[in-house]
């Protein structure tokens, strides 16, 4: 079997020969859209992180027989083009929960605590000069009893709400797939979450009901006290709205791992926002720690190891 990899970048130096050895292989460090389908011709087997397969990139890969997303995210593929194809696609699940659980409660701690204003504040030198032991500049707060609301609870949204249990918040959450299940938390409508919440998180996967779902008219029902973070997908959040709200002090603070297009466009209203102590931003790193690519490239391994004995019989 062929196996091409077209964005091997994504990985990082992460060790790949697990997967190597599976078949024969070939890898690309990047792939622009152009040369997808060349690059693609005589794969079986392709493993992508972020390059997209359309439909017609999928019609034009006749020996195409699997699709491995090197990620939890599928939006990327047109799954029913792959179906009528008879391509299977298989993403990696699982192996980044506690990262992304890690990320979310650290942003929550970062943006409570005022760390960005408290940091810049001491390497400014100003802390050397002062002639008090403390800097009550900036107010901060704790995040026991704290109202915390999540949207999406799968997998990560399940690891945060425990998380965020054990450290006193109170959990509620909001579910984006329509689909109604007996949780351990209390399930409120969107618009009575955002008016609850303290914090809100977004765990939830980019689709049709997802897109856009946080904007102006959302992050007006938020309480001005509260905070937002995303590290789901960037297209769920609008940014121009956030950045206004920052702007006008009708949202305490933000984090977001993920933005609408990555890497963002200098031009990013994120960029230009008033005050960016108040912003925790960082480029979609939230999944990659070396533990969960050791992770994912099992994940990954087994998918095609799954295949492959499929194939056998």
């Amino acid at each position: 079997m062929n196996i091409v990899f077209l964005d091997q970048h994504s990985l990082g130096c992460v060790d790949l020969e697990p997967i190597k050895r599976l078949g024969n292989y070939t890898a690309y460090e990047k792939t622009a859209p152009e040369q997808i389908v060349e690059r693609s011709l005589e794969a079986d087997i392709l493993i992508i992180n972020k390059i997209p397969m359309r439909a017609e990139t999928i019609k034009a890969l006749p020996r195409l027989k699997l699709i491995c997303i090197a990620a939890t995210g599928m939006n990327n593929v047109d799954l029913e083009a792959a179906a009528a194809q008879g391509v299977e696609v298989k993403n990696a699940v699982g192996y980044s929960t506690h990262a992304v659980t890690d990320t979310t409660i650290g942003a929550a701690i970062t943006l409570y605590r005022q760390s960005l204003y408290f940091d810049r504040y001491v390497k400014s030198g100003a802390y050397a000069t002062s002639d008090s032991p403390f800097h009550f500049g900036r107010p901060i707060h704790q995040l026991y009893g704290k109202h915390w609301g999540i949207i999406g609870l799968g997998a990560i949204g399940h690891s945060v709400a425990s998380v965020a249990t054990a450290l006193g918040c109170q959990v509620r959450y909001t579910s984006t797939s329509g689909v109604t299940r007996e949780e351990p938390y209390t399930s409120m409508p969107l618009d009575e979450l955002l008016g609850w919440a303290d914090i809100i998180s977004i765990h939830a996967p980019l689709n049709d009901r997802t897109r856009g779902l946080i904007g102006d008219r959302e992050l007006r029902l938020m309480k001005p006290s509260a905070i937002l973070i995303n590290v789901a997908r960037g297209g769920i959040v609008d940014e121009q709205a956030l950045a206004n709200a920052l702007n006008e002090n009708r949202l305490a603070g933000a984090g977001l791992d993920v933005f609408a297009q990555e890497p963002m466009t200098a031009d990013n209203p994120l960029l230009k926002v008033a005050d960016p102590d108040r912003l925790l931003l960082s480029p979609h790193t939230a999944w990659t720690p070396v533990e969960a690519l050791d992770l994912l490239v099992g994940c990954i391994e087994r998918n095609i190891q799954n295949f492959l004995t499929a194939q056998e019989k």
